[in-house]
């Protein structure tokens, strides 16, 4: 990251830094770079690949088609019902 590059993205997110700012930045983005290099420095060839860190184990399980409430015993908990669904006041005129 160059100041050009920073000041183009100050203009694009609307932002004013300061020169101090400026300096932080630059140098946060140095240390980046820096660590960027170190690890592409890192013979990784003999590496697995891997998706996750842990294993992942999706679990399935079967689906089975139920009811698992019964709709009058819903029905007893409304304050008003009417043709088997909950009557509520109107909200818009």
């Amino acid at each position: 990251m160059d100041k050009d590059s920073l000041k183009g993205l100050e203009r694009l997110n609307q932002l004013a830094l300061t020169p101090q700012q400026v300096d932080d930045t630059l140098a946060f983005f140095q240390l980046r770079q820096a660590e960027w290099d170190a690890l592409a420095g890192i013979d990784t060839s003999d590496v697995e690949r891997m998706v996750h860190v842990a294993p992942m184990e999706t679990v399935v399980r079967e689906d089975v088609v139920s009811e698992p409430f019964d709709r009058d015993e819903l029905l007893e908990g409304a304050p008003d019902a009417m043709d088997g669904y909950w009557q509520v006041p109107y909200v818009l005129e």
